[in-house]
């Protein structure tokens, strides 16, 4: 899948480029493949005949619930948590879908580690034992062990400085981007529209650490590039903006890293009459307030090129969690205690009696020979054997098509 190393693109011509990169990025593994399609996954959701999924309470949902986007994050008071990283697809939907998602997502993990079939049953057992344990009074809400993969990720997010983020993110703690692999450069009404947005003294008290509750922080912005990153963002506005700040309050200086990237149209389907915000930022702004606190408390949203976006400082402590090779008893800790993780953000959008009702819901139609609601084993067999197929058909027409220059992004 080696492509020819080229110059990045002119700020007008990057969709070739980047469609391709996610095609390329797409065929690596089927695990990959899912990662990158949510579409398919609600083109599924969409065809519902014969399916009779649980109509679960109407809360605040991922949308886009894949093991990718759950990991490490740290909030304005230096914290660190694990939630949801990534709401793009965040809506007032139903709960059900976010198992199905991460159903899929562990199962084609497990697939990627060369894990067996009855591996992957227990995995899903597992994940609805997890995911029950989050509403059920007489247990701690959400008290599942971390797997060592999460300790040792979480440990690593705790340690990490401004220069581990920096060499990691732009491979530089000096006050630059360098143009390259990740980073294109931007426009000067790209430019002159970011340093607009960093104007605003009250920017600073709502995202970054050093200039939490003080209008006064000021900033001067040393650099911003388009950044190419993540798979199904592909395509969309994204970029990565190096910060000098001061705190006028108590004279506190630093860098920062900031990350803007467009709000679209949410494919995962939102419940008829939800209230949701009007604006695609919005809407993901306040999915995040619900779903990740620790993330949406340091988010707000602003326009470029008369396009949506929302705004994060970029944390040393946020991190995804990576998985390379699971074994077995890896893949049924992760997936349990991930899906403790997701219990819990949509257990505290329900009252009590909304959390009892849901269980219920959750404990109907189960088997001698399997621990899990029958509607979410077969959604997830149905669903990794249409991705499975697609995934093929991605790399048969991926590995024919008239290869685009791409720079070795990796």
């Amino acid at each position: 899948m080696k492509r020819t190393p080229s110059k990045p693109p002119a700020p007008d011509a990057r969709d070739e480029t980047l469609a391709a990169y996610r095609r390329h990025k797409m065929a690596r593994s089927v695990h990959a493949f899912v990662r990158g399609n949510t579409d398919q996954f609600y083109e599924w959701l969409s065809d519902a005949e014969g399916r009779e999924l649980p109509q679960g309470p109407p809360i605040w949902i991922a949308g886009d619930c894949h093991v990718g986007n759950l990991g490490p994050i740290g909030n304005i008071e230096g914290k660190i948590n694990v939630q949801i990283r990534d709401l793009d697809q965040t809506v007032i939907g139903n709960p059900a879908h976010d198992l199905i998602r991460l159903g899929l997502s562990l199962a084609t993990a497990a697939r990627d580690s060369d894990l067996s079939g009855v591996v992957t049953t227990q995995m899903i057992e597992q994940l609805v034992a997890g995911y029950e344990d989050c509403f059920d009074e007489s247990k701690e809400k959400g008290g599942s062990p971390r797997p060592e993969m999460i300790k040792v990720t979480v440990k690593e997010a705790a340690s990490r400085s401004w220069k581990d983020l920096a060499k990691e993110r732009i491979e530089d703690p000096t006050p630059h981007i360098s143009v390259g692999e990740k980073f294109w450069p931007i426009s000067k009404e790209e430019k002159k529209t970011i340093k607009k947005i960093f104007e605003k003294k009250n920017v600073f008290c709502h995202i970054t650490p050093i200039g939490t509750k003080n209008e006064d922080t000021a900033a001067k912005v040393l650099d911003a590039a388009y950044w190419i990153k993540g798979c199904s963002s592909l395509g969309k506005l994204r970029y990565a903006v190096l910060l000098d700040i001061k705190n006028g309050k108590n004279g506190k200086t630093g860098r920062c890293l900031i990350d803007i990237k467009e709000a679209v149209k949410a494919v995962a389907p939102a419940y008829p009459d939800s209230r949701m915000p009007k604006g695609n930022a919005e809407r993901v702004l306040e999915g995040a307030r619900r779903l990740a606190p620790y993330l949406g408390d340091r988010m707000i949203t602003g326009q470029i090129l008369g396009r949506s976006v929302f705004i994060r400082e970029l944390l040393p402590q946020d991190m995804k969690v990576r998985i390379k090779q699971l074994t077995q008893d890896e893949a049924r800790k992760l997936a349990r205690y991930l899906a403790t993780i997701v219990g819990k953000a949509h257990a505290r959008q329900m009252d009590i009696a909304t959390q009892k009702l849901w269980k219920k819901e959750l404990q109907h139609n189960r088997g001698k020979s399997l621990d899990a609601p029958y509607w979410l084993w077969s959604s997830i067999v149905e669903l990794v054997a249409n991705h499975e197929g697609s995934y093929l058909e991605h790399c048969r027409k991926y590995s024919h098509e008239k290869a685009v220059p791409l720079i070795n992004h990796g």
